[in-house]
């Protein structure tokens, strides 16, 4: 077996209450406030090497628990409790392996230990399976981190049969003997990648409208602003799914901006932004984007062309209802994102008709790379999108999409929403936690692990 499988000596768990700039609404959900998790993993190679890794994730019920009886209080505080058993749970794994094994194997008992937070917490529901990966993505990215740390490389190269030990037909069938997730990754990461920003439910489009009261520190409040400040040309755009005409006037308003900012003060710009539509599950049915499609392409053809695809528009469970999406996608791509769990959740939607999916970080990283490999074989479009991922956790989601080749960038929505989360990370990392022409720069990103540089950016300064 490979001298680089880790054995896990310690892990420990850390967590750190992160307030939003401005409130962050999606769906019927509106953030104020979230825990961050941070996960550090001591792990010891076969070779006597030993390596310290760290992981973090927001433990946001809100998103991935938003339906329940139980208050938000209490999902949070279940996530919590399954964070502190699941990291005890993998500090139990006693023989040497690779991270995506370790996480594999761990996996299994994922839901029990959930079921367990839950029945102190939240007696009358169960925790959803997605919010168990966001509580073991930390612990996860720390463990590939720690993997990197112990063997003195790069977490992504460390992906192939030299050190894996087992191709993924071990995970996903004999249709992937002889495939290791290497064979779809960039060696080194993309030396830049286009950010999209984020225009919430809340969010105020135009300078003249912003009201009083909003933080006055430097940081736009504006969607005009931000374009005139960050040059961000990729622009996802979060719809009510339950209003058309609201919808409808958001978008070509979002797209109407984006053309007065670029005549006014930024000619730089592209000509036109690459725009995505998200109304986070709301839609009853498949047919009301097909029929948001059709009337923007009627009213606006040019602003139709700049949506770039539509993301997970009805509920998560694809067994409850089995919708067909085969109408949204002969219009545009439609990703699915909040149903995509495990690699049967990958088939299913397959046969659905969706074209394409949404890779998370915090559907942890051994996840991510059997995903990708199943959607570049089956040909698909993916994106990588984020939990308004700050500090490490925004080193990681940059990081997995500068390793990838997706559809169009990557999300990075912290600077607009928990700008304070990232100063740490920005004074070693300033091409992430800043955008100034609509970029994201990893030149920062290196060393061994994930290449956050722990060292130089301190636990203590992360309020660890």
């Amino acid at each position: 077996m490979p001298d680089t499988d880790i054995r896990i000596r310690e892990v420990q768990t850390f967590e750190v209450p992160t307030a939003c700039r401005t409130p962050l609404k999606f769906g019927k959900v509106v953030v104020e406030k979230s825990p961050i998790g941070y996960a550090r993993v001591t792990a010891e190679n076969r070779a006597g090497r030993v390596g310290v890794g760290w992981g973090a994730m927001f433990l946001m019920d809100l998103w991935a628990w938003p339906v329940s009886v139980a208050p938000h209080e209490a999902r949070e505080r279940a996530m919590a409790d399954l964070f502190r058993a699941y990291a005890a749970r993998v500090a139990d794994v006693a023989e040497y392996a690779h991270p995506i094994t370790i996480f594999h194997e761990t996996e299994s008992d994922l839901d029990s230990l959930a079921a367990r937070a839950a029945a102190r917490h939240t007696p009358n529901d169960r925790m959803p399976h997605l919010a168990a990966l966001v509580v073991a993505s930390m612990v996860d990215h720390a463990v590939h981190d720690a993997f990197g740390q112990a063997a003195g490389i790069d977490t992504y190269r460390g992906m192939g049969p030299e050190a894996m030990g087992y191709d993924l037909s071990r995970y996903l069938g004999d249709a992937f003997k002889d495939v290791y997730p290497s064979q779809f990754l960039r060696q080194d990461y993309a030396p830049r990648l286009p950010v999209f920003h984020l225009i919430g439910g809340l969010d105020v489009l135009r300078e003249a409208d912003v009201p009083g009261g909003l933080p006055d520190d430097g940081v736009p409040n504006s969607l005009e602003a931000w374009i005139a400040r960050d040059g961000v040309f990729c622009l996802k755009v979060k719809l009510r799914g339950t209003d058309l005409e609201w919808d409808l006037a958001r978008t070509l308003d979002v797209s109407r901006i984006y053309h007065e900012v670029r005549a006014k003060a930024r000619p730089d710009l592209p000509p036109h932004p690459h725009l995505t539509a998200d109304t986070n599950e709301q839609c009853e049915l498949p047919e009301y984007i097909v029929e948001y499609l059709r009337k923007i392409r009627e009213q606006a053809p040019e602003v139709f062309d700049e949506i770039l695809y539509i993301e997970q528009p009805t509920e998560r469970d694809l067994a409850a209802h089995r919708f067909d999406m085969r109408p949204i996608a002969a219009l545009k791509p439609v990703l699915i994102d909040e149903s995509l769990t495990t690699p049967d959740d990958f088939r299913l939607a397959m046969d659905l008709g969706w074209s394409g999916i949404a890779l998370k970080s915090c559907k942890c990283l051994s996840s991510d790379m059997l995903f990708v490999p199943m959607a570049e074989l089956a040909g698909i479009p993916y994106a990588v999108q984020d939990l308004t991922n700050p500090a490490l956790a925004l080193l990681e989601s940059v990081g997995l999409a500068a390793r990838l080749h997706t559809i169009m960038g990557v999300e990075a929505n912290s600077r607009q929403f928990f700008p304070a989360a990232n100063e740490a990370v920005g004074r070693v990392h300033p091409g992430l936690a800043e955008i100034r022409d609509g970029y994201a720069y990893t030149a920062s990103l290196w060393g061994p692990g994930l290449g956050y540089r722990m060292d130089e950016i301190g636990p203590a300064n992360l309020g660890l």
